[in-house]
């Protein structure tokens, strides 16, 4: 039997975790707007120009995080003279899902093509980061008459020997899991964010502020905790079952990866993700860990604008009314 100091100890840490929730929201508020979709309600920040002459560019997180950690290194800089859509995930940052089970890329990109629809928006790049490749991969797949361009950078695509870290697995166990992520996880996680920020950015150093500066901390909120551990626990299969048909991928495609990045092998993702797309560019950066957007964000610039321009010289018409939508 349970003894009840201990249960004393979890309805204490229940109420510090709650405390805890309200001040990470007053501290890091939503910068977007919320557009309901069928099992979610998704965060859209929507900055720059609307009548660019290009297409819209949406940049998709990966696990972890929320639209911040794109926005800060590449998302503003693109806003100078284009339109770029930054989302927030379906249970990440200020988005929510309904269920937790909605946790794979086929059932994100759906909600993410119908955001965009509600905004008018028509043909687009798509800017992915390492768990959001293989939702770029998948919306390039169900609805390729919306990717005008990928951008992957660090994407997953492939399974992987192994799994994901035990504490995922053991968040996603039924009863276990809730309780931890309704307990322990927001103040054991004071201690353990920056630490494991650090060592995704390696070998490159971490800006300072970094965690503060992304709303990183929101990831400790115990629903959006339970959503990324699922998300990650699911991602295997999911790619699994996906990847056969990478070559009937006809966008353009760029893929970024540096080549010491020990969070998502370029040689088992992006490699051979990139000989698998008929269209397809694959760049290497020697000495290069998992945050590429952070680590080259002028090589990535370049690579976005290389599109943008190759894409307008080569269908101008349409990308004028995409503009306009």
């Amino acid at each position: 039997m349970i003894s009840v100091g201990v249960i004393m100890a979890l309805v204490i840490l229940a109420l510090v975790t709650q405390a805890g929730v309200l001040a990470l929201q007053r501290a890091y508020p939503a910068q977007g707007r919320m557009i309901e979709v069928t099992g979610a309600t998704l965060n859209v920040l929507d900055i720059g120009p609307r009548d660019a002459a290009s297409p819209p560019i949406v940049m998709i997180h990966g696990a972890s995080s929320n639209l911040e950690t794109m926005q800060q290194p590449l998302g503003d800089r693109l806003a100078s003279n284009h339109r770029v859509i930054l989302i927030d995930r379906p249970g990440h940052g200020w988005s929510t899902r309904a269920r937790e089970r909605d946790s794979t890329p086929e059932i994100q990109s759906r909600m993410i093509e119908e955001a965009l629809k509600k905004l008018g928006v028509g043909k687009a790049i798509f800017v992915v980061h390492s768990w959001a490749g293989a939702l770029g991969a998948r919306i390039a797949l169900d609805d390729p008459e919306r990717v005008a361009g990928l951008v992957m950078l660090a994407p997953v695509a492939y399974p992987w020997r192994g799994g994901v870290g035990w504490y995922n697995k053991v968040v996603t166990t039924p009863l276990i899991g809730p309780l931890l992520a309704y307990t322990i996880t927001l103040p054991l996680g004071f201690v353990l964010t920056e630490p494991g920020a650090r060592n995704v950015f390696l070998p490159q150093i971490m800006p300072g502020g970094f965690v503060e500066n992304t709303a990183t901390p929101l990831l400790l909120r115990p629903r959006e905790f339970l959503a990324n551990a699922r998300d990650l626990v699911t991602l295997k299969a999911a790619v699994a079952e996906q990847a056969p048909r990478y070559g009937d991928i006809k966008a353009p495609t760029v893929v970024i990866s540096g080549d010491t990045d020990d969070t998502v092998s370029t040689k088992i993702h992006s490699r051979p993700f990139a000989a698998a797309v008929p269209n397809a560019k694959l760049i290497v950066l020697p000495g290069v860990g998992h945050m590429v957007q952070y680590a080259a964000p002028d090589i990535v610039m370049r690579e976005i604008d290389t599109m943008i321009g190759n894409i307008v010289h080569s269908t101008p018409a349409a990308v004028n009314r995409n503009a306009h939508l």
